[in-house]
């Protein structure tokens, strides 16, 4: 789910600041960053579900989406996410008696908001923001996109991750200079984090800001094959800002094409 609607509330992450790198030292040589980045990733891909993981065409999840203001929680709002990879995205919400639906599709996409009874195509900026956060996917990580958009991997090293406990560090650098982090726990490879940064204008200053942000994956469990993380809590500079819980998620069940499609008005939504 990237829950990217008119609010702007995102799937998002947190830049960490480095904690030292720790090595071990077995007296073997140590491969190469690249190789390592690959090794972890490659471990962390069959923890996940390998080529079960990778089958997935679809993906359905059912859950509540939940705003943080000032770390403090807001009221849960029920939502519908619907995925059909590698490009096709459909999420619905509905609370308070209105329901908004934002659709994703290669370059495109629309939002229908029920309280407004308006049917819209994304703007630029709504659709390069929805590029953005499927960029810094595990999905997009483990599936190879990135070798496709002329990204790089590469291996930053061990990081604190609590008492007793690290996490490999990889890292995907972009041609444009953005870059994003993933972090796996060192133990058994699951998915701990992920985190980058982005710069946005202050609203009161209108001066550039760096924003830091970060995804916690909890409460991974295995569903036909697949670990699956059920709770994904978002942080912006160090606050939580949402978290997404789901109730099911169900894998390659049928979603036609046409369900992504822009309806001719927003009667004939569906």
């Amino acid at each position: 789910m990237k829950p990217l609607i008119l609010t702007g509330l995102s799937v998002a992450i947190l830049l960490l600041a480095l904690a030292p790198l720790s090595f071990a030292q077995d007296g073997k040589p140590s491969p190469a960053p690249n190789e390592k980045a690959e090794q972890v990733m490659q471990r962390a891909l069959k923890v996940i579900g390998g080529d079960r993981y990778l089958q997935v065409k679809t993906q359905i999840g059912r859950g509540f989406f939940t705003e943080f203001r000032d770390g403090v929680s807001g009221l849960p709002i029920k939502f519908i996410d619907y995925i059909a990879y590698p490009d096709k995205e459909r999420t619905e919400f509905t609370g308070g008696g209105a329901r908004t639906v934002q659709t994703n599709f290669r370059g495109g996409g629309w939002i229908y908001d029920g309280a407004a009874l308006t049917l819209k195509d994304q703007t630029p900026q709504q659709l390069e923001e929805f590029q953005l956060v499927t960029r810094v996917t595990v999905e997009n990580l483990l599936r190879g996109g990135w070798r496709e958009q002329g990204a790089t991997l590469s291996y930053v090293g061990r990081r604190e991750a609590g008492i007793g406990r690290r996490n490999e560090v990889v890292r995907l650098s972009y041609p444009d200079g953005f870059w994003v982090e993933y972090e796996f726990a060192a133990d058994d490879g699951m998915p701990a984090k992920v985190l980058y940064q982005r710069k946005q204008k202050n609203r009161d200053t209108e001066e550039e800001e760096v924003i830091k942000e970060e995804d916690r994956l909890h409460k991974q469990i295995n569903l036909d094959g697949i670990l699956t993380p059920l709770i994904i809590d978002h942080y912006r500079n160090g606050i939580q800002t949402s978290r997404i819980g789901y109730e099911t998620v169900e894998f390659n069940k049928p979603i036609a094409d046409s369900f992504f499609a822009k309806p001719a008005n927003f009667k004939a939504l569906k």
